[in-house]
């Protein structure tokens, strides 16, 4: 399974956010760190604040910043939010369906249980989870996978 860009995007911004929660950030800022297009990075921050988990302040001083504390902001939910489907096969999809096995596959269960499980571990994870303070030389160091494995695997 792999996300789409814009929850890609999505979640690059979240984390961003919440590591400089300190101040006011602007698209520009975000666009140029990550090489991303100035005006989908526009419709991704749109998308969050419709959501309400980003607020955006206009103006010559404005920018965006997190609305919700990170420990609020599920990583599940995001990426269910942002992505269009989870259809792993052909035979998710009802109105597109021409898998002459779709009446008796065992596949499409397994499937189903595989992508229910990804979406499992990624609700037990926070924007939280996946930033930590700066170190010591003041550069931001973001949590491997592993770490934010453990935690789900010890919930």
């Amino acid at each position: 399974m792999r996300l789409t860009a814009f929850t890609d995007y999505t979640l690059r911004t979240l984390i961003y956010l919440a590591q400089h929660s300190d101040r006011l950030v602007t698209i520009q800022e975000i666009a140029e760190l990550h090489g991303i297009s100035k005006s989908h990075l526009t419709k991704v921050v749109h998308q969050l604040g419709i959501s309400h988990k980003v607020e955006t302040i206009r103006g010559r001083h404005g920018g965006l910043q997190l609305n919700l504390p990170p420990e609020e902001i599920n990583i599940g939910e995001v990426v269910r939010n942002t992505e269009s489907d989870f259809h792993m096969a052909e035979c998710f999809d009802r109105h597109n369906n021409t898998c002459t096995y779709a009446g008796a596959c065992i596949l499409k269960g397994v499937l189903s249980s595989a992508t229910a499980a990804y979406l499992s571990v990624l609700d037990a994870v926070t924007l939280a989870d996946l930033v930590t303070p700066k170190n010591r030389t003041g550069k931001i160091q973001v949590l491997p996978l592993s770490k934010a494995r453990r935690k789900t695997d010890a919930t």
